[in-house]
């Protein structure tokens, strides 16, 4: 698979990807410091910010099957100022679909914080979807919680996958097919299992989607699909809509022990979102990089191990073509 990243960050997809044997054509990102670690450790082209990108660039790196990107998400947060689209971070969700438009790449993966969901009443979150579906994207979202991918934080965050045509494919990454065929999982206790085998229990029906059941440790999940071929209008499942920004472990990361509190060691950062010891350790501007500019990175970044995952089932619903 070929895949070109936007808001790339320190390079979470090319940890989780390029191990499965992904190629990335591309990356646009703009702050300083995570193009130095991700120039240290892969050496792709970066095409800068993301609003200037030309369909020049596009056709001069070729076709890709993925676009990927995780938009900034302070406009959507329910700890900012809540301006979502009309705040130029929040409005880089529509560039996404702009260079979606563009590129016509057979998936898109999109991340942000929960509370999106109900940024503008929810009229922000419909209006990045419904552009998808103008797209001729079928799609689905969910809510997925690092924590159940291996990792020792609590890290709720709302990705979408879309895929041309039918909402199907695009929900079989992201929910078991039995749930989508209207066999729900056994109910589990809170935390129990994987979510590897975790099943969201969304069932069709002539009218929609309703969730049936438990989550096996996930919160409530939210689950919308449209497309060419969706039957009646788009129908969402009820959701438990908390919001939450980036986890900013400058400030916040502390761990009690024996003899207090202390601040989280970068490198223990770097372990909560499933990154490589010391994968932040670069040399930054003539020195070694500062802890802050680690923190802060770190923080802003996406988990690997969630994204491994959606990697994985997408090659197996491609798999099935």
């Amino acid at each position: 698979m070929r895949y070109a990243s936007v808001c790339d960050g320190i390079g979470a997809v090319h940890v989780a990807w390029q191990p499965l044997g992904w190629e990335c054509a591309w990356t646009s990102e703009i702050a300083p410091f995570p193009i130095a670690i991700v120039e240290h450790h892969w050496h792709l082209p970066n095409l800068g910010d993301m609003t200037k990108i030309t369909e020049a660039d596009i056709e001069r790196y070729g076709s890709v099957e993925v676009l990927v990107g995780g938009t900034p998400c302070q406009s959507f947060s329910v700890a900012g100022l809540r301006k979502g689209l009309d705040d130029p971070r929040g409005n880089l969700a529509l560039r996404f679909v702009q260079l979606a438009a563009a590129m016509r790449p057979r998936w898109v993966l999109w991340e942000n914080v929960p509370g999106v969901l109900s940024s503008g009443g929810g009229r922000d979150f419909g209006c990045f979807l419904g552009s998808l579906a103008k797209l001729g994207y079928g799609f689905a979202y969910r809510i997925l919680d690092a924590q159940y991918f291996g990792v020792a934080q609590r890290r709720r965050r709302v990705f979408v996958v879309g895929h041309p045509g039918d909402w199907r494919r695009a929900a079989a990454v992201l929910f078991n097919c039995d749930c989508l065929c209207g066999h729900p999982a056994p109910s589990r206790e809170a935390g129990a299992g994987v979510t590897h085998s975790v099943a969201p229990c969304i069932g069709a029906s002539g009218r929609g989607f309703e969730r049936t059941g438990a989550t096996g440790g996930q919160d409530p999940v939210v689950a919308c699909f449209g497309g060419n071929n969706t039957s009646g209008p788009i129908a969402a499942a009820a959701v438990n809509a908390k919001g939450g920004g980036r986890y900013d472990f400058e400030s916040e990361a502390h761990v009690a022990g024996s003899f207090g509190v202390r601040r989280l060691l970068p490198v223990e950062t770097e372990r909560l979102q499933g990154f490589p010891d010391h994968y932040t350790a670069v040399m930054f501007r003539g020195k070694s990089a500062a802890d802050g500019p680690r923190y802060h990175a770190i923080g802003n970044s996406m988990a690997v191990p969630v994204i491994r995952w959606i990697g994985e089932r997408i090659m197996a619903v491609e798999a099935l073509r």
